[in-house]
């Protein structure tokens, strides 16, 4: 006479281990994320920290000096710059001024992402104040990536373009270059904008998330436990 009430509570018990086992799985899962995210920021302030690296004609390694301060001196070249378009400063739309620096010493060329300029009424490639003499840049390394949903893959209006990746790069310009980029931050009378914001690494994202799941885990926990109760009462009534 007891086998139909084991029969209904084994499909129930069932979904509720399931699906705790799965909140838990997913929770430690975002708690690891949130702490590799951790670790990576707490590198980048330690790389930070150091004293930069010469950038010279010899090619470095990407990720030896990526998030590195690094240091160059060359001669821009604004024939083969390019200008990253929707970049937004204050609510107003611009470009990124990306330009090759001639390394000291070789053929070999650092894209130099400068700053942001506002973007022309006609969308054209804009006017930028470049020294035309030997010139001292200092930032951080990054390597760049596709940034925005793109509907081709192809360069747009010349010089203009969506995205930047070191490989695009290399197959629209005839130049030698170094394997990343150096986001610009020392100063140099050319009118750009070099406000760059702190890299957000979304720890805090991994750590809510994580919360979300293990409390969905005990809300199973205690519905499954009232609804058992509530199920015994009944039965004893």
């Amino acid at each position: 006479m007891r086998w139909p009430d084991r029969r209904g509570r084994f499909w129930p018990t069932l979904a509720t281990i399931v699906g705790v086992a799965v909140a838990v799985a997913l929770g430690n899962w975002q708690l690891n994320r949130g702490a590799e995210k951790r670790a990576l920021q707490a590198r980048f302030e330690a790389q930070a920290a150091q004293p930069p690296i010469h950038v010279g004609a010899r090619e470095l390694d990407a990720t030896d000096v990526d998030m590195r301060r690094v240091e160059a001196r060359g001669v821009f070249d604004p024939r083969h710059a390019v200008f990253l378009d929707n970049r937004i400063h204050r609510g107003v739309p611009g470009y990124h001024v990306v330009m090759p620096l001639k390394l000291e010493g070789g053929e070999r060329y650092l894209l130099v992402n400068r700053g942001w300029v506002p973007r022309t009424a006609f969308r054209e490639a804009p006017q930028v104040r470049t020294s035309p003499g030997m010139v001292e840049v200092t930032g951080v390394a990054t390597i760049p990536g596709l940034r925005a949903v793109e509907l081709s893959q192809a360069v747009i209006e010349g010089q203009i373009w969506q995205n930047l990746t070191i490989e695009r790069y290399r197959k629209a310009m005839p130049l030698p270059i170094q394997p990343f980029v150096l986001r610009q931050d020392s100063a140099l009378d050319d009118g750009l904008v070099r406000a760059w914001q702190a890299p957000d690494f979304g720890i805090e994202k991994h750590y809510g998330y994580a919360f979300q799941w293990f409390a969905l885990a005990a809300t199973l926990v205690v519905f499954y436990a009232v609804t058992q109760y509530r199920r015994k009462r009944s039965r004893a009534a």
